[in-house]
């Protein structure tokens, strides 16, 4: 099989690119990193990714790492695979763009650092700190206010379809919706559907549950 993702199955950003991977419907080898046991910072791994993070990517003797920048290359690589998740009219894939830059700059800072202290901390018997809570909350619905904007404007962030300035949000989306901070999603409308529309899309679900 050319297609190998090392990752780890908890991985925010591992399943970034395995919920890429579904709407493209490829098939792939999923190769397991034991963080616990420090594998992601063994020289072999740090052969392919030199941060010592997961994931890193193999595409033949094609290598990747950075979960945005592979899904960007399955994206445009595998564009007659699957399901679209670009648009062809370089305008518009501009304003996906601006999205998908929304998303790793505006949305994950906060939206990670709560699905830390509200989903993963518990997991592990660990003590959330409610002032990081209350700042993160504060950030995230400055962004959620801008998202609902936008979604009165059209169904998604990049327009009318479906694209990975969406797709991209989906694993954080995951531990959040478990938590306290659902509650941010739900007092608007227009982010309350969006959120809900793309968490049930097959291919995610596919995704979670491989």
């Amino acid at each position: 099989m050319a297609i190998k993702l090392y990752g780890a199955t908890g991985s925010t950003a591992s399943l970034r690119v395995r919920a890429c991977l579904a709407e493209k419907d490829l098939d792939y080898e999923f190769v397991s990193v034991d963080m616990s046991n420090k594998e992601h910072k063994s020289p072999q791994f740090l052969s392919r990714n030199p941060f010592g993070q997961v994931p890193a990517f193999e595409d033949g003797d094609l290598k990747l790492f950075e979960s945005r920048a592979i899904t960007q290359y399955l994206a445009h690589t595998y564009a007659d695979k699957g399901n679209d998740l670009i648009v062809k009219d370089p305008k518009k894939m501009a304003v996906v763009g601006v999205w998908i830059e929304v998303e790793s700059q505006k949305f994950e800072p906060a939206g990670s650092k709560l699905a830390w202290e509200l989903a993963i901390k518990p997991i592990f018997g660990m003590t959330t700190d409610d002032t990081v809570v209350e700042e993160n909350e504060k950030k995230l619905e400055e962004v959620l206010d801008v998202y609902e904007s936008r979604l009165s404007e059209s169904k998604y962030l990049g327009g009318d379809s479906f694209t990975l300035a969406d797709l991209h949000h989906l694993p954080v989306l995951k531990y959040l919706m478990g938590t306290k901070a659902k509650r941010l999603f739900d007092a608007r409308p227009h982010v309350s559907v969006w959120a809900a529309e793309i968490q049930s899309r097959p291919a995610w679900v596919k995704a979670i549950t491989a």
